[in-house]
């Protein structure tokens, strides 16, 4: 079997995939909580020092991570063009243009679901986003092929 897909992906969905990826990270979870307890601790305490510091602190990594997905999809050459997925029994491929790159399904780093987008790591910082807005017909088939050829342990995708 053989899945391909075309794709065009926006600055949305590059957002989307640094979102899960920093607020998966121990970074960004560490930064979460010392935001959320600033604000608990401005509610015990009334410091108003607390309620500013840990809204910077939320805010700031959203914000960031905005504005460089807008920042990479304008810049980035491979994002002004269609990209081409072939998903088969031997993995992944990826084509633009008369340049593609295959990975194999035993290399791949783990798969994982957002609501916006399937993200294949192909190594723990590197992933393929695949836009659920671009397999309307075809979300099932890709994620049976991605749980059929991994490790149900690398597999983490929600319908």
């Amino acid at each position: 079997m053989e899945i391909k897909l075309k794709v065009k992906i926006s600055a949305g969905d590059i957002y989307d995939y640094m979102l899960y990826h920093q607020y998966t990270s121990a970074a960004g979870l560490i930064g979460s909580c010392v935001g959320a307890l600033l604000i608990v601790a401005f509610f015990m305490d009334r410091q108003w020092m607390f309620l500013i510091a840990g809204a910077v602190i939320l805010g700031y990594l959203p914000w960031t991570l905005f504005i460089q997905s807008r920042r990479q999809a304008l810049t980035n050459p491979a994002f002004n063009q269609e990209l081409s997925y072939t998903l088969n029994e031997e993995g992944l491929s990826v084509s633009q243009g008369e340049e593609t790159q295959s990975q194999k399904w035993e290399d791949m780093h783990k798969a994982v679901s957002t609501g916006r987008s399937i993200i294949i790591y192909t190594s723990r910082m590197n992933a393929t986003i695949i836009p659920k807005r671009c397999m309307p017909d075809s979300k099932a088939d890709v994620i049976r092929m991605i749980s059929t050829h991994m490790p149900p342990r690398k597999v983490k995708i929600r319908q």
